[in-house]
């Protein structure tokens, strides 16, 4: 990697503090969003017991609600970029709210779909992390974004931590159903937690006035760039790994013979070293090259992921695996993002950020619900796993040749 990031070289030293109210909110509500969304793999066994329905139903609501969450996040993010970011907040938190209700409550599969997988998906794409890293860019300098947009994934990664502990311990004292509904109750909170995050893309410390664009022109500027296209197809693989993952790591561990505590201690792991791990990538890929930084971290995962399944597998090789993956875990998204606002500013980042992320959840979609398809078809996991390994691969030669640097504009008078 390269010594110094080309988006860095040349800063000054001096720059404002961090504005820790906004990130404090923000990263709230990223842990809020992040939390019930990743503990959703606790519920499928308990509630397949009381329905009678099979894998594939849940992870075909699963993966409706990675395909929701990615569909409806570039039109959250242009609509945060206009009306603002607080407006689309408060609809997440509603949202989220009716489909966990919906979910707890769904005596037929196509109320899990709707309300586990569309609303709750569209909660998500409304309160992720492309919604809040654009009010975070607006309001850092250059020099801040990938370090701001790292603690925020942390946060997100700390709801993966608190809330598979949370989730199973909810489980064990009232039931599944229940355990949706108190979920749901908390989040209404989010609206009033995310109050600080008020303002559009017009706000902010980094409000860009000069270069104006329409929608229009974004996107056509946006799909014509071939790092942008790279960054778009590389992060697909992104969501393909961790999705798959976190819809069915416990059914998995259950499977091979290990106690199911284990799927606990596990998500647990990913979730605090997640927290490590972002944060470690926020400060990395501010100093050496974030296409390099990225393409080792897909390699890395590809190799974890071969090692757990070649080596005898065992109580002791699911921790190892939880916390090599946990640092891995989200830490493509701030350098992800970053390069999304390097390239383009931060007019339109909800909008191009949102479409990085739609092809991440396709990426999701499919991880899911061909998890539970060839699962009920093969009667194994193993053929989703190696295909992750591969595609892991393959985004590593993506993401290698994408160019760090800000797209060629005319100069205005």
């Amino acid at each position: 990697m390269s010594a110094v990031s080309p988006a860095t070289s040349g800063a000054s030293t001096a720059s404002p503090g961090l504005p820790w109210l906004i990130i404090t909110a923000g990263s709230i509500v990223a842990m809020l969003t992040f939390g019930p969304r990743s503990a959703m793999g606790f519920f499928q066994l308990p509630m397949l017991a009381d329905t009678g329905w099979d894998r594939t139903t849940f992870g075909l609501a699963m993966a409706l609600q990675n395909l929701c969450w990615g569909l409806s996040q570039p039109f959250f993010g242009a609509i945060a970029d206009k009306y603002g970011t607080w407006r689309v907040l408060t609809m997440s938190g509603l949202l989220y709210a009716a489909g966990l209700v919906m979910m707890a409550h769904a005596d037929a599969p196509i109320w899990l779909h709707i309300g586990g997988g569309v609303l709750i998906g569209m909660a998500v794409g409304s309160g992720s992390f492309g919604i809040l890293l654009s009010a975070f860019a607006r309001n850092v300098t250059p020099e801040q974004r990938s370090m701001a947009f790292g603690i925020c994934t942390a946060a997100g990664s700390a709801g993966m931590f608190l809330f598979a502990p949370v989730s199973q311990g909810l489980i064990s004292a009232y039931g599944w159903s229940d355990s949706l509904v108190y979920l749901g109750i908390l989040m209404l909170i989010v609206p009033l937690v995310a109050i600080p995050l008020r303002g559009n893309a017009s706000s902010g410390s980094q409000k860009e006035a000069v270069y104006k664009q329409s929608i229009g022109e974004a996107l056509k500027e946006a799909l014509a760039h071939k790092s942008y296209l790279l960054l778009v197809s590389g992060f697909f693989v992104c969501g393909y790994q961790v999705a798959f993952i976190t819809a069915h790591f416990p059914a998995y561990i259950g499977d091979i013979g290990i106690d199911a505590r284990y799927a606990v201690i596990a998500l647990a792991l990913i979730g605090f070293f997640n927290i490590i791990g972002s944060l470690a990538s926020g400060a990395i890929s501010q100093r050496y090259s974030k296409p390099y930084f990225l393409s080792l971290i897909y390699i890395g995962r590809s190799i974890a992921v071969a090692a757990f399944l070649l080596l005898p597998q065992s109580p002791l090789s699911v921790v190892i695996f939880a916390i090599v993956m946990g640092l891995l875990w989200l830490s493509t998204v701030p350098p992800t993002n970053a390069l999304v606002a390097i390239m383009f500013g931060t007019r339109h980042l909800g909008l191009l950020g949102g479409i990085v992320f739609l092809s991440h959840q396709v990426g999701s979609f499919l991880g899911v619900w061909m998890g539970g398809y060839l699962y009920d078809r093969f009667g194994s996991y193993d053929p989703v796993w190696w295909l992750g390994v591969g595609l892991g691969l393959v985004a590593a030669v993506v993401h290698w040749p994408i160019q760090e640097r800000a797209v060629a504009r005319p100069a205005l008078a």
